[in-house]
């Protein structure tokens, strides 16, 4: 059974091996409320699970860790394990799903870690690791339902509970759920005043299913580019956790998401992974009842693949209204592209793109489209540009 003398064990064999994270302040992402943040992106191998994953192999006795152990990660966890491994001197092999960054299975590798790419998410990687663990008789390292893991996590809710006095609330991101299992039980068994919130993507909310149906299911597929919370099922320990400890779980969209890890970036020079800042997405998005709250926001992990960051900040300059786009239909004659840029610079937008095309049968024989990419200061400025061309006379196509 989970207990706090558990969760300070862990604690206590951390010490030295994890980094007792920061947490910031926050002004301004969240305006309703005191938004800190409990940077464990800034964590050993870049994620939390590096705690739960010692704390379980520490704890293993000698004879188990002569037979090498056996993990399934979409990336965090594998490191966690691999970096643990590595430290007590065993063996370990990894099963990773082919959806996991390329970063987290290179900086996997560098621990010496053996790897096996599984095509899927993280379940397939599962059955994988699962059944070659009975052929092997390695030691299975779960990365999430597993008490001694739980308990690992755990101690971010000590943690907390140290760092911020008097807090209302603590955010925490959702895959299997042994993240939130072991801080809400810590924070529960210290604090039970506070409110802990669960947040997973919208597109892979196995555990907010099953919270709110009150039994345990799993999804058919999940769809988001946050690959460490990518998760079909809930495990059995943390579904039985969260219904006895956390108060509410909430999802969040993928454009919620990349707002999330934009906004990190800019204000607090945080690098966050799409798993790792659902969280704060939550407190931006107004999804959680946190007004004029003391809350503090988990960003869980910041091993986010280069190759996809790009897209992550473009998608969220796009929902935040940064980026947009204008289709103006027009008469090709000289001075329209003049004219229009003009309103455009005295409104103190910019102008990236242009592209010109003639009309289609539907429009005059002289009639051109004008498609111009804008930088703009958010959407409501960008409605103001669109609202200042309108009333010069041009007509936005999409209207």
């Amino acid at each position: 059974m989970l207990t706090l003398d558990r969760i300070y064990q862990a604690a206590h064999l951390l010490k030295n091996v994890a980094r007792k994270t920061d947490v910031i302040v926050s002004p301004g992402l969240a305006p309703d409320c005191s938004l800190y943040l409990k940077t464990e992106n800034l964590q050993i191998t870049g994620s939390f699970k590096v705690r739960g994953a010692y704390f379980r192999i520490a704890m293993l006795p000698e004879e188990e860790k002569a037979k090498g152990v056996i993990a399934c990660s979409a990336g965090n966890h594998a490191q966690g394990v691999a970096l643990s491994a590595q430290r007590s001197g065993i063996d370990a092999t990894i099963f990773i799903p082919s959806i996991a960054p390329l970063s987290k299975i290179e900086a996997t590798k560098r621990m010496g870690a053996q790897i096996k790419l599984i095509d899927g998410v993280y379940d397939d990687a599962y059955e994988a690791a699962a059944a070659y663990q009975k052929e092997s008789g390695g030691v299975f390292i779960h990365p999430f339902d597993d008490i001694d893991v739980i308990a690992g996590q755990g101690t971010i809710g000590l943690e907390i509970l140290e760092q911020v006095s008097d807090l209302d609330a603590v955010i925490v991101p959702i895959g299997g759920g042994g993240l939130i299992s072991g801080v809400a039980f810590a924070v529960k068994k210290l604090n039970p005043e506070c409110k802990v919130y669960g947040v997973q993507a919208a597109g892979a909310g196995s555990m907010f299913n099953s919270f709110k149906d009150k039994k345990r299911w799993s999804l058919t597929n999940v769809s988001t580019f946050a690959d460490g919370i990518a998760v079909k099922s809930p495990g059995v320990n943390t579904y039985e956790l969260c219904t006895q400890y956390v108060d509410d779980i909430v999802t969040v969209t993928d454009d919620e998401i990349a707002t999330a890890i934009l906004s990190l970036m800019e204000q607090q020079k945080l690098v966050a992974e799409g798993a790792g800042a659902v969280a704060v997405a939550a407190a931006m998005f107004g999804k959680l009842p946190i007004k004029d709250k003391k809350v503090c926001a988990v960003i869980s992990g910041g091993n986010i693949d280069v190759n996809i960051l790009s897209r992550v900040i473009n998608r969220g300059l796009l929902t935040t209204g940064r980026l947009s786009e204008l289709k103006i239909e027009m008469l090709d004659k000289p001075g329209q592209l003049r004219d229009v840029s003009a309103i455009i610079a005295k409104l103190g937008a910019n102008v990236t793109k242009v592209i010109h095309n003639p009309g289609g049968e539907n429009t005059d024989i002289n009639g051109c489209f004008l498609l111009i990419s804008l930088e703009t200061k958010n959407r409501n400025h960008f409605l103001e540009v669109k609202q200042a061309i309108k009333m010069a006379g041009y007509k936005i196509a999409e209207d």
